[in-house]
């Protein structure tokens, strides 16, 4: 069972940079492909970032693509998202999230992905 806990956040600066990190208290985490969505005010959670299970995939949405990286640690049994040269339009509470079913192919879609963080508040300001 995955059960996830992020850390991270808060105010900043645009161009400047913030980690979130999720981790699983779990046994199971270094089988799930994870994902990194975010939800602006007023809009859908969109699709941030994931990486598989084996860290061999990695894929972003085009918006973030360049300026956030996102990383896996299986030892520690946590997903990282780096962020930097943030913008206002990052403003989003983001959520991890892992893959329904471990060891597949890596998803991008939130339906695809069946255990979530808390979320976590990050706002950029102009």
């Amino acid at each position: 069972q995955v059960q996830l806990v992020q850390s991270g956040g808060g105010l900043v600066q645009a161009g400047g940079s913030l980690r979130l990190s999720c981790t699983d208290t779990g046994r199971t985490f270094s089988r799930y492909g994870m994902g990194w969505f975010r939800q602006a005010p007023g809009k859908e959670r969109e699709f941030v970032a994931a990486v598989s299970w084996s860290g061999s995939t990695i894929t972003y949405t085009d918006s973030v693509r360049g300026r956030f990286t996102i990383s896996r640690d299986n030892a520690k049994n946590t997903v990282y998202l780096q962020m930097d040269s943030l913008k206002p339009e990052d403003t989003a509470v983001y959520f991890c999230a892992a893959q329904s079913l471990p060891l597949r192919p890596l998803k991008t879609q939130d339906v695809d992905f069946g255990s979530w963080g808390q979320g976590t508040q990050v706002t950029v300001s102009s």
